[in-house]
C-alpha cells in the first residue's frame, strides 16, 4: 500500500522526478537531490539515461521478443514516453500493469492509464517487498494473464534495497511465479566507474532516509541467476543495444542494465 504522504521527508520517486526535470516534488526532495548533485553531478545524467535504456529494452521486448505483457514495479511519476506508450507503439494489444507505493504517483496514475483501444493498462498500489500482494492484486488479475509470458521491469529500484532486505530472493519469487518465456529487465546504479563520488552520494541519501546500495557488475548479474541473458548481457546501460553514438561515458550514466528470459 502507498506510504503516508510526508512532504518533509524525501521519497525516491520524487527525487528521481526532480532529477528528470519534473515538477511533482517537494522542498525535501529537491534539497536531497541538490545535496547529492554537489558531490556527484552524474546523478543528474543517470536518470535520463535510465529512461533511454527503458525505452530500448521495452521496444526490444515488444517488437522483437514478442512479449505482450509488462509488469513495471517502481514505476515512478509519469514521464513520457511511459512503458505502455513504447510497448503499444510496437504492439497495440500490449497490456501493462504499473506498481508503486508513493501516494503522489498514485494521484497521477490516470496519466499511466491512457491505453490504446486494443490494449490495457492498470495501476497497483503496492510495494516490491510484498510480491504476493502485487501478484494477488485484482487490478493485475484483470489485466495480465499470468499463464502467459510477462516482462518484469525493475528499473532503478533495486539499489533502494539493502542486503538485509534480500532483494535477490524478492526477484526470485517474482520470476518463480511467472511462466517460461517471461523476461526480467533490471537497471541498477553502480559505483564501479566513480567510487568516491557515488559513495558520497549514497551517504547523503542515507542521511536523508533513502537507502542507496551501490552494486558492482557481478552483484547486478546475480539478479539474473537461472535466466538466459539477451545480448550483450549485463553491461553499462549506454552499451545495451545503443541506437546511435552517445557522447556520454559509462561513468556519467553509472548504471548497469540487462534483459533476460526465463527458460
Amino acid at each position: 500500500m502507498a506510504e503516508p504522504l510526508d512532504t518533509g521527508r524525501p521519497h525516491p520517486a520524487r527525487v528521481y522526478d526532480y532529477l528528470l526535470g519534473g515538477k511533482d516534488n517537494f522542498a525535501a526532495d529537491r534539497a536531497a537531490a541538490e545535496q547529492g548533485l554537489t558531490v556527484n553531478p552524474d546523478a543528474a545524467t543517470a536518470p535520463l539515461q535510465n529512461r533511454a535504456f527503458l525505452r530500448r529494452a521495452v521496444r526490444f521486448l515488444a517488437a522483437e521478443a514478442g512479449v505482450g505483457q509488462f509488469l513495471d514495479i517502481g514505476t515512478g511519476l509519469p514521464t513520457s514516453p511511459n512503458v505502455h506508450e513504447v510497448a503499444q507503439a510496437a504492439d497495440p494489444s500490449a497490456r501493462i500493469v504499473y506498481v508503486d507505493n508513493d501516494p503522489i504517483v498514485l494521484t497521477h496514475a490516470r496519466a499511466l492509464l491512457t491505453s490504446s483501444p486494443q490494449g490495457r493498462t492498470a495501476y497497483v498500489d503496492g510495494d516490491l517487498r510484498d510480491v504476493g500482494e502485487i501478484l494477488r492484486a485484482p487490478e493485475l488479475a484483470g489485466t495480465l494473464d499470468l499463464g502467459r509470458p510477462v516482462a518484469v521491469l525493475l528499473l532503478a529500484i533495486l539499489h533502494f534495497f539493502d542486503d538485509d532486505a534480500d532483494p535477490y530472493t524478492i526477484v526470485g519469487r517474482l520470476m518463480d511465479a511467472l511462466p517460461s518465456g517471461s523476461y526480467l529487465v533490471v537497471s541498477h546504479i553502480t559505483a564501479d566507474y566513480n567510487p568516491t563520488s557515488w559513495a558520497r552520494f549514497s551517504e547523503i541519501m542515507r542521511r536523508q532516509g533513502i537507502t542507496t546500495r551501490l552494486r558492482n557488475q557481478p552483484e547486478v548479474g546475480r539478479f539474473f541467476a537461472g535466466l538466459e541473458l539477451a545480448e550483450p548481457g549485463v553491461v553499462p546501460i549506454l552499451r545495451w543495444r545503443p541506437e546511435g553514438e552517445e557522447p556520454l561515458t559509462d561513468a556519467q550514466a553509472a548504471l548497469y542494465g540487462g534483459v533476460a528470459r526465463k527458460p
